[in-house]
């Protein structure tokens, strides 16, 4: 009487399979890497976009002085830290009290992409504000903050302001730091504030042409 033998997979079968699956799951990676990145951007823009207008809003409800410092000395890479100034007492100012920080994903950046197409000059720039020559682009902090410090200074009545009193314009820039050439391009984000009235905007680098890229408000 004829019998049946089980038969399983050869070695060669199993590597196959394993090498398809290897592959797939390589595909699957390289498809969702880009949603990733993205996602650590979109992150890093809407934690520093909300930094920017909360500080101002501070600053009008409580009526006083509130500093929002980027990359501060003694802090993790990416670090923004909010600091508000407590009135004078008897004619001195006390010390700056820390009120909150954020951070921003580690494989993003308060950085401009050194790739060609990048727009400078004043008549490429978000609002037209600074070059697009340096990641952050506002006045210096006062010597309390730090000397040479980018920093911004939200007042009472919601505009920014440097250490002279002046109002001060600017815009930060953020891109993705493992991204290269266009990719890097296309992976950078910028946020703008208006000095006289303190105003947060928000915009995106799209592609306008073969070799040329523009700044689209968001």
């Amino acid at each position: 009487m004829a019998t049946t033998k089980s038969r399983g997979f050869s070695l060669i079968e199993l590597m196959i399979v394993i090498a398809f699956m290897l592959i797939m799951s390589g595909i699957t990676y390289i498809g969702l890497r880009g949603f990733l990145v993205q996602g650590h951007l979109t992150l890093a823009y809407e934690t520093t976009f909300m930094a920017l207008r909360n500080t101002r809003n501070l600053a009008i409800t409580q009526q006083h002085e509130y500093y929002v410092n980027f990359n501060p000395s003694g802090f993790p890479a990416g670090t923004i830290q909010v600091e508000y100034q407590p009135p004078a007492v008897g004619g001195v100012l006390p010390a700056l009290q820390q009120v909150i920080t954020y951070t921003i994903p580690s494989d993003t950046s308060f950085a401009i992409p050194a790739v060609a197409g990048f727009p400078t000059g004043a008549a490429n720039t978000p609002d037209g504000f600074g070059t697009g020559a340096t990641a952050i682009q506002f006045g210096a902090c006062p010597a309390a903050v730090s000397t040479g410090l980018q920093c911004i200074v939200f007042m009472p009545d919601g505009s920014a302001q440097d250490d002279l009193g002046n109002y001060t314009s600017g815009v930060i820039y953020l891109t993705d730091t493992s991204a290269t050439g266009t990719a890097q391009l296309l992976a950078t984000r910028a946020i703008s504030v208006w000095g006289a009235t303190g105003r947060v905007r928000g915009w995106a680098l799209n592609q306008s042409g073969p070799t040329s890229y523009q700044w689209v408000q968001e």
